[in-house]
């Protein structure tokens, strides 16, 4: 999907309804969704190969063009002549966020959609080290596209690490990594129990490991750091104290993250450390931003034991 900002002055109300007049200073059009993922691949020094659908259409360009500016390839993104490109605008004013508008589809693709979108993931798959699954409940990952994706990857003992959302939440069976944030893990196993009490949490992952057959889970709590279990243990880490600024994107990084750690056969607790001490970089900047590897080696260096 596309992050569209729109920038610019109140300085009067309009006549035609109770609503601002904004006068627009400047445009900008970033990657967004997925493609914020890729760039914090980008960012950490890998290549990301994205598989996706967007439109044929002006904002399908942009994208493309967007694409191409940061040397990731588009070989994965299948074009629909049905289907429009995923936008979302975020009009902006003295700092302040005044409305979002979206244009999107969040129907399920449709079978020309999807078997463009199985033959790129089938050509492009055997050459990567791990797969990202990266939901919005937008219609593109799909139960099949999920079965097939982590079916081939087996095939070819590729791991497999997932971000999901509630709609696809008990179809990732057998992957590798499994992180939703808190919220969709009580959503998605339909579930409420009191995060502090290190019991109940290991009990909620335990039964969500059994339920998806996966390898092991990954939990972000907010506040209350992470905590991540697999055969071989668990680990509760403690959030980093730092200056919030804006969670606008962490998720992304830590997914990234997580991924590339996993890429390189980390133990579980480097992946949750590395993983929650790049999430809390990135809430210390104003917006969407990409992590500074540099800056995560030295931190780690420094906090993680």
């Amino acid at each position: 999907m596309v992050d569209a900002y729109i920038w610019g002055n109140i300085e009067r109300m309009s006549p035609e309804a109770p609503v601002p007049v904004v006068s627009v200073t400047k445009k900008d059009f970033r990657l967004g969704g997925a493609a914020n993922v890729a760039l914090n691949i980008k960012a950490m020094g890998a290549n990301p190969v994205l598989c996706a659908v967007v439109g044929d259409d002006i904002d399908g360009e942009k994208f493309a063009s967007r694409l191409s500016e940061r040397n990731i390839t588009d070989q994965g993104i299948y074009k629909s002549e049905t289907r429009p490109t995923t936008v979302k605008t975020r009009v902006i004013s003295n700092n302040k966020h005044i409305v979002r508008i979206d244009e999107e589809s969040t129907d399920v693709i449709n079978n020309n959609e999807k078997e463009g979108l199985l033959t790129n993931i089938e050509k492009l798959l055997p050459q990567c080290q791990v797969v990202i699954f990266e939901d919005y409940d937008k219609g593109c990952i799909t139960p099949e596209v999920i079965k097939f994706t982590v079916d081939l990857a087996k095939k070819h003992n590729i791991p497999t690490v997932v971000d999901p959302k509630k709609q696809n939440f008990l179809d990732y069976k057998e992957v590798s990594l499994f992180k939703p944030n808190l919220k969709e893990l009580k959503e998605g196993l339909e579930i409420d129990f009191n995060v502090t009490n290190r019991d109940e949490l290991q009990n909620a992952v335990v039964r969500l490991i059994d339920e998806l057959q996966c390898d092991g889970a990954f939990i972000t709590l907010s506040e209350h750091g992470v905590y991540i279990a697999n055969q071989d243990g668990q680990h509760h880490i403690p959030a980093h104290f730092r200056e919030i600024i804006d969670v606008s994107g962490a998720g992304d990084t830590v997914i990234s993250i997580a991924a590339l750690c996993v890429a390189i056969d980390l133990s579980p607790y480097l992946v949750a450390a590395l993983s929650n001490l790049g999430g809390g970089l990135v809430c210390e900047h104003v917006g969407v931003v990409t992590i500074e590897r540099e800056l995560l080696m030295t931190e780690a260096i420094a906090k993680i034991k």
